[in-house]
């Protein structure tokens, strides 16, 4: 038998499931509350019991899509071994790569900061996918790989230039672009590396 506790996690899960899948097709402006009740077999009274609106619950499925970028940034930079420029060089490679999936495009690139203010989107942002980045940054210039800089705006910049890619990825279309941008970012990442390789 079900608990109450448990059907209330399951109509959360059910809200952010649907809620996410009609945000990534149409876009938050064009996605009502009462489409997302419908398509999720609930009532507007039990969204508002788990969200306190449509901005509320876009959020929560910002941050859900952000958490799995990260990780899969995480996952791809762990797989690289102990090497910290190839961990480096897997995580950008995997950020750009699941960027390029239309839904992490509209939800996290497009909809998040006209949704939430820049300000909020670059907060969860930081949260995710760029603490990775900056602490690999940290690393390299502190075992000299990348000269001794301060991290901060290097992180900035790579982050931007990476999240400018995948947008323009979205709208390029040709089948040769990720690959091509792929190698675009290895010889961007290969420049900020010392001649001797640290």
């Amino acid at each position: 038998m079900t608990t109450r506790a448990e059907q209330r996690e399951r109509t959360r899960r059910t809200l952010i499931a649907q809620s996410r899948r009609l945000f990534a097709a149409k876009g938050y402006a064009a996605v009502g509350l009462a489409e997302i009740v419908r398509e999720s077999g609930v009532t507007k009274g039990a969204l508002y019991h788990h969200f306190e609106g449509k901005a509320d619950l876009f959020r929560a499925v910002l941050a859900q899509v952000q958490e799995e970028v990260g990780a899969r940034v995480a996952a791809a930079a762990e797989a690289a071994g102990g090497d910290s420029w190839a961990q480096l060089e897997a995580g950008c490679a995997a950020f750009v790569t699941a960027g390029a999936d239309p839904e992490v495009q509209r939800i996290m690139l497009i909809d998040g900061p006209a949704v939430l203010g820049w300000n909020e989107w670059r907060a969860i942002d930081e949260a995710t996918s760029a603490r990775h980045l900056a602490e690999a940054l940290t690393t390299l210039a502190g075992d000299g790989t990348i000269p001794a800089q301060p991290v901060a705006p290097l992180a900035r910049l790579l982050s931007g230039a990476m999240n400018e890619a995948v947008l323009w990825l979205a709208q390029s279309g040709r089948p040769d672009d990720l690959a091509d941008t792929l190698a675009a970012l290895s010889r961007l990442l290969g420049s900020l590396r010392r001649p001797d390789g640290g």
